[in-house]
């Protein structure tokens, strides 16, 4: 048992206290605003803080980042300054500015980071990953990412026109909202090399931020790719394909599915092969066991899955697509002596 701080109490902040609560966790502590919509009643027996350093004197263990993406960093810098595990959401924040205080912060503090991509946790893409990693389709040369989805959808009980989501000053905007792809890739295809991108506010959402970005990706090791988003799409969109010399790679978040052409001895592409999740699969089971994960980090028992220099690299992706689509530029990025392409 520990005792959890948990910064916000939005949408993802009331999950991630559930799935603490089926994992065993009883002991929290909850930083808030009280701006969050949502009613409150299940956290009533629980202690209520509005100041961070208020909160970090019931000395919690471990803290949950959930609070909107500009107020990510007020929390974990004293929270990490103070020894506390960090599960920080992403985007870790909207700006590359004070990561290096957060990154000295934890290094004094010596508790440890999880940064909270939870599709690292879908076992469709945990198959692609092992797939690849066998060379089950030769060497990947390109991929295709693209999410789309209808942001007044996300959260029906609120106006999509006050969410984080749709507010610059709170770090909304597509590209960093729906940054998951760009972290995916990485993890799964390696470093980029150069970024160029288009982003704009297309749609009639009532908002001051993009709600489309088409991303150019080049990786180290040789691979082009592209990365689609969107908050404008019906029915909803999220897919991935990866084509390589031997086959092609697809995953389609709407079933799970991942299926697998290869080419066989003579050269000729065999019939797809299927990859179901497994039964009882559901959206939330990819949280739970993130937060499965992060418990077993705190205890000393596994590393993070996704770090903190994991988060640093999709949010500098993140902000170089914005950069590129404003200035109309490529933007570059150093690669490792060994990488090549």
């Amino acid at each position: 048992m520990m005792k959890f701080l948990i910064a916000g109490f939005g949408s993802i902040g009331r999950r991630h206290f559930r799935n603490l609560k089926a994992l065993g966790q009883e002991d929290f502590i909850f930083l808030r605003s009280h701006r969050s919509t949502l009613p409150d009643d299940e956290i009533a027996a629980y202690p209520v803080e509005t100041d961070i350093q208020a909160a970090l004197a019931h000395r919690p263990q471990a803290v949950i980042v959930a609070n909107p993406t500009a107020l990510h960093l007020d929390v974990a810098i004293p929270a990490a300054e103070q020894g506390c595990h960090l599960f920080l959401e992403k985007p870790i924040s909207h700006s590359l500015e004070r990561l290096d205080q957060l990154e000295a912060a934890a290094a004094r503090g010596g508790g440890k980071i999880l940064v909270g991509f939870q599709f690292r946790f879908h076992p469709g893409l945990q198959r692609i990953a092992a797939l690849l990693a066998a060379e089950a389709i030769g060497r990947p040369l390109a991929c295709r990412a693209h999410w789309g989805e209808y942001l007044p959808s996300w959260h029906p009980w609120e106006d999509y026109r006050q969410s984080y989501a749709a507010r610059a000053e709170l770090g909304g905007g597509v590209t960093l909202t729906l940054c998951h792809p760009l972290d995916y890739l990485r993890w799964l295809l390696g470093d980029v090399a150069a970024l160029w991108a288009l982003c704009g506010k297309l749609s009639d959402l009532e908002m001051a931020v993009e709600d489309s970005a088409e991303i150019g990706l080049r990786f180290c090791r040789g691979v082009i790719g592209s990365v689609h988003l969107n908050y404008v799409q019906r029915p909803p969109q999220h897919t991935l394909e990866i084509v390589g010399t031997r086959g092609t790679l697809r995953w389609d978040n709407a079933d799970g599915v991942v299926r697998i052409s290869r080419l066989g001895e003579d050269d000729q592409p065999a019939a797809w092969e299927t990859y179901a999740p497994p039964d009882g699969f559901a959206r939330n089971v990819m949280f739970l066991e993130q937060m499965r994960h992060f418990l077993a980090v705190c205890r000393g028992e596994n590393e993070p899955l996704c770090t903190l220099q994991d988060g640093i690299a999709a949010l500098r992706l993140a902000l170089a697509a914005l950069a590129s689509s404003e200035r109309a530029a490529i933007i570059r990025f150093p690669c490792a002596a060994d990488a090549h392409g």
